[in-house]
């Protein structure tokens, strides 16, 4: 017969290992390379998926380490190394290198040395069988593997646990053909029988060699576990797509063969958390023909340990479904264990994965907690969780599944419960222990589990799994001004939650703390009505479990009034230059809203936007009548608008009425081309204009005196026309009225000593 599992070569001959190989479900689909060849090419083929674990003996230890020397192998996807005394917790290390398919040999890689241990001491089928064991490390298809185990010095161990096994699992692919050296593909033969029928290479004096290798009844032997298979009977079809396989919603799954023959001791109560969705056994392909006993219940889910698998995080997702049925050959093959220890299972996409069998509504006993695994149920988190926390799809995964399997015995996963150790470990056998009622692995077992990071995490994980944490309302449609919202009467509310949809039984909006709207728990948003007025709103989220939590306040104004304009646009001249087409004036307004107004805009002639009241510097053209419109906009959206004509005009000076002596200046610099002149004190220049603002034009030179305003018979200012340079046409003094009237301007000279004259140009108004 030719023997499958490892492939030897020159390279590894010499060394003495006992090798079984054991084919763990369905029709097999490998066989053994030549044992001569160095790396064998394989391609996939069609055909069943079939499971496969291969275990290698480590040779005697001499002195504190051991290694297996690099060799081939058959193809597998998870590594790991276990011990004959599952008490034993090895404290050394084991570090292990493979050989990946693509013909690259990985960096040495530790495996997690937390001895999970299992069921409890005297579980059923498990006594006699279980082993001590690694974590398993998945590492993608290799064919290829070279390993080492050192014991720890000092007081911790001095030596190497008796019977290593390194472990090398295939966790099921469909059937491959080696490339023949002309290029023709030939399919291999079936992998072969069951670890009974199959005889060690090389047997180490220890192992005495099988001396029938035909199959009777399934054995009994208690080392090595994979000897308590039966002979595949069923065929496991390989899933039809690479990707993880799609989770469906299952209360309840059927398992793949034998139906369980130990029933709970209660019917599942109702439980008010919708089933979560869960890849089940027989979508991830489980090997129901490895798990001969039927499950074990208890009578309820007090408490619910968060796991991670530790190994890699750089899997890919499509594989996730393989490294679950890996984590199930290791746990029955390797471990010895009746099925995969923990009930539920999820990767890094947030996909979960029934674990063990018997119902994921019922409370299924696992081998997940040392001494806590009755009446308790447990999620482990595919990868290592030590520096990295788990991402939000995943959180919420988690959160839901022990949501639903405390929820279901009324339960809250914020509170705390006391439970008794069923073992003497971390604590003492009989010793209660309040936990948490999600608490981490490391909580009950003296373990790194599950990761620093993940740990810290589990606060988080109580908050979603219980209640609607992190509710904000984002924000309401409408203007916001500061910390208060305005709409017209309907405004839309926003919010964000960081509890999963799927816990959240509904929403309620609040106005003034009744509510007016509900929705589901998957809304994020609801439009409502308000009536005119100030009014506070809300949102409150109602957990499926019955918790309750609701925003801050948030002021929202309804109005529906428009703004108004007490002043309409008015145009005032102001100080400045002027020119046949150029006249500097003041644009004033002023609006008002019952409210709040929140912006004035011009846009006629010209744009621009400002503050309710006010006045802006502009420009205007002389002599043209400019229509000057606004808008007024309240916070809420109403509007207004406002317009108002106005002409700039000038007087000529020459219709002016004179005393003393004026004498007339022409130059291009005077508007129209001339201006008057006086020096003797008293002489005065009039003139009558109907208009809202009037403006005094003069030149202002080095040698400029001052003069007298007078309007309507009263002095109103003396303006001196001293500067530094000569400045013509310059608006030197302006006044405006509310209304437009009829009025008098005069202006007098002064008579300044040492610089009398005066020259005025025609006045300018606006009517």
């Amino acid at each position: 017969m030719k023997l499958t599992g490892i492939r030897w070569n020159r390279r590894t001959a010499g060394i003495g290992a006992a090798i079984v190989a054991t084919a763990v479900a369905g029709t097999a689909s490998l066989a053994a390379a030549d044992f001569g060849e160095d790396r064998a090419v394989w391609g996939e083929g069609a055909g069943p998926v079939s499971t496969a674990l291969h275990t290698v003996a480590f040779p005697a230890a001499n002195g504190r380490e051991v290694t297996i020397p690099r060799r081939d192998t058959e193809r597998f996807a998870m590594v790991g190394v276990t011990w004959a005394n599952p008490s034993v917790d090895f404290k050394g290390a084991v570090a292990v290198r493979t050989h990946a398919v693509d013909g690259k040999w990985s960096g040495w890689r530790p495996l997690e040395l937390d001895n999970h241990f299992g069921p409890e001491p005297g579980a059923r089928a498990t006594a006699g069988k279980a082993r001590g064991g690694t974590d398993p490390l998945w590492v993608g298809q290799s064919d290829g593997v070279e390993v080492r185990a050192t014991a720890a010095g000092g007081g911790t161990s001095d030596q190497l646990p008796a019977g290593l096994r390194l472990e090398l699992v295939d966790p099921g692919l469909t059937k491959r053909s080696k490339a023949g050296a002309a290029g023709i593909g030939h399919v291999r033969p079936e992998r072969l029988q069951p670890v009974a029928e199959v005889r060690a290479l090389e047997p180490t004096p220890t192992d005495p060699a099988p001396t029938d290798t035909t199959p009777t009844d399934p054995p009994t032997a208690t080392v090595p576990a994979e000897t308590t298979a039966p002979a595949p009977t069923e065929t496991t079809v390989p899933p039809a797509a690479t990707t993880a396989p799609a989770p469906t919603t299952t209360s309840a799954p059927a398992p793949t063969t034998s139906a369980p023959t130990v029933a709970p001791t209660a019917t599942a109560p109702a439980n008010p958390v919708p089933t979560p969705k869960v890849v089940t056994r027989p979508d991830w392909k489980a090997d129901e023909s490895i798990v001969t006993d039927p499950p074990t219940y208890g009578t309820t889910v007090k408490a619910f340990f968060v796991h991670h698998t530790a190994g890699t995080n750089d899997y890919s997702c499509a594989d996730s479904a393989a490294i679950v049925r890996g984590i199930e050959v290791y746990h029955v093959k390797s471990n010895g264990w009746n099925d995969i220890g923990y009930n539920f299972l999820v990767d890094k996409c947030g996909v979960v994965f029934e674990g063990r069998k018997g119902g994921i509504d019922k409370p299924v006993t696992g081998a997940h907690t040392y001494g806590f695994n009755t009446d308790n149920a447990a999620i482990a988190v595919l990868g290592t969780y030590i520096d990295t926390g788990i991402p939000t799809v995943v959180q919420d995964a988690v959160a839901h599944v022990a949501a639903y399997k405390l929820g279901q015995y009324g339960n809250d996963p914020l509170d705390k419960v006391t439970l008794t150790s069923g073992v003497e470990s971390k604590y003492h056998l009989g010793e209660q222990v309040v936990f948490n009622r999600i608490s981490g692995h490391r909580d009950a077992v003296a373990t790194e589990c599950p990761g620093d990071a993940l740990y810290g995490q589990l606060a988080v994980l109580r908050s979603k799994a219980a209640s609607v944490y992190g509710l904000a309302l984002t924000g309401l449609t409408g203007t916001k001004n500061g910390t208060t919202y305005y709409t017209k009467n309907t405004v839309t509310a926003s919010w964000s939650v960081s509890t999963p949809s799927t816990l959240i039984s509904r929403f309620e909006v609040l106005v003034d703390g009744a509510v007016v709207a509900t929705t589901a728990g998957t809304a994020r948003s609801a439009a409502l009505t308000v009536t005119p007025g100030s009014h506070t709103v809300q949102v409150r989220g109602v957990h499926v479990l019955g918790r309750t939590a609701a925003t801050p306040a948030q002021t929202v104004v309804a109005d529906t009034v428009a703004p108004t304009f007490p002043q309409v646009p008015t145009l005032s001249l102001r100080t400045g230059g002027v020119s046949s087409t150029v006249v500097p004036v003041t644009l004033g307004w002023r609006s008002a809203d019952n409210v709040a107004v929140r912006s004035v805009s011009l846009t006629a002639p010209t744009t621009g936007t400002f503050a309710a009241s006010g006045a802006s510097g502009t420009t205007t053209k002389p002599g043209v009548t400019t229509t000057w419109s606004m808008r007024a906009d309240d916070w809420s959206g109403n509007t207004a608008t406002a317009s108002a004509a106005w002409t700039p005009s000038f007087i000529p000076e020459s219709k002016a009425t004179r005393t003393g002596t004026w004498t007339t200046y022409t130059n291009s610099n005077y508007l129209g081309g001339s201006a008057l002149t006086a020096t003797a004190g008293k002489a005065s220049l009039s003139w009558v204009f109907t208009g809202r603002s009037v403006a005094f034009v003069a030149t202002t030179t080095s040698t400029s005196g001052q003069a007298e305003v007078w309007i309507d018979g009263v002095k109103t200012a003396t303006v001196d026309l001293r500067s530094s340079t000569t400045q013509f046409r310059r608006i030197v003094w302006a006044k405006s009225w509310t209304g437009s009237a009829r009025h008098t301007i005069k202006i007098v000279v002064v008579g300044t000593s040492g610089r009398p004259r005066v020259i005025a140009d025609s006045p300018v108004y606006v009517r």
